[in-house]
């Protein structure tokens, strides 16, 4: 990889359900396995240098640039969905015209090889955007990947926008992607808080350059465990888990 890929870095929640016994930390320096979720994410990223990862922060920020001081920031003051995150972090683009990774700091069980197979997915398809997605059977709270009748990719739809049908599909939305940095510029500005959470979507961006030309791929390789993200202290001790199993060696 080389500095035609810069990546952004959703780290701005607070957490506030993990808020407990007295612990404010924001949500991304939470510990899991001795080290905070953050540390997990940076790492699968080291094949990015880390004067192109973004962290995008907000809640108590000052502890979280104090610990990752070699990494470039822009502030999320106000938390109003990741699309609004992506567009905090739009100053940073605005001479960049390579690719964009886009993912979360509360997913410590991303590994490096996933997010390497989206963006060379990305490339060899010469795609606008690519999605990453994985096939699951359990109840999780994800957006679903609606696809047309050719298996081609429609739109994604929010857990809490979903019809019952849309709960149905298997397909889930790992809240990763790479863009085409000139085209997700474009797209930031025509996002709407029109959904049932009063946020901008970043899942908006994908429809909106389908219905503007623009060429959408999935790269369904994310596997279950790997989409865990952590939003409850049950979600944490299962992270933590599935971590303090790993051998030592990666």
């Amino acid at each position: 990889m080389n500095h035609t890929v810069k990546a952004i870095v959703l780290a701005a929640g607070k957490g506030t359900r993990l808020q407990t016994e007295g612990v404010t930390l924001p949500k991304v320096m939470r510990q899991a396995a001795g080290h905070p979720l953050l540390h997990y994410v940076l790492d699968a990223l080291n094949f990015i240098p880390r004067e192109d990862i973004i962290l995008v922060v907000g809640y108590r920020r000052e502890e979280i640039l104090a610990a990752y001081p070699d990494y470039p920031a822009a502030e999320q003051l106000e938390q109003l969905g990741t699309g609004h995150a992506v567009q905090c972090a739009s100053e940073a683009l605005s001479s960049f015209h390579g690719d964009v990774l886009v993912c979360c700091g509360d997913m410590p069980l991303m590994r490096m090889e996933t997010y390497r197979a989206l963006v060379e997915t990305h490339r060899s398809q010469r795609n606008d955007c690519t999605i990453l997605s994985g096939f699951s059977e359990e109840e999780l709270p994800y957006g679903r990947v609606i696809r047309d009748a050719d298996r081609g990719f429609l739109r994604i739809v929010e857990e809490k926008d979903c019809t019952p049908e849309e709960k149905t599909v298997r397909e889930l939305n790992a809240g990763v992607y790479v863009f085409q940095a000139d085209r997700l510029l474009e797209a930031l500005g025509s996002l709407r808080p029109d959904n049932a959470q009063g946020e901008y979507y970043l899942t908006d961006v994908p429809a909106y350059l389908l219905a503007h030309g623009g060429r959408i791929g999935v790269c369904a390789v994310c596997t279950p465990r790997e989409m865990l993200g952590v939003n409850t202290p049950a979600q944490l001790l299962q992270v933590e888990h599935e971590l303090s199993s790993e051998p030592e060696d990666q």
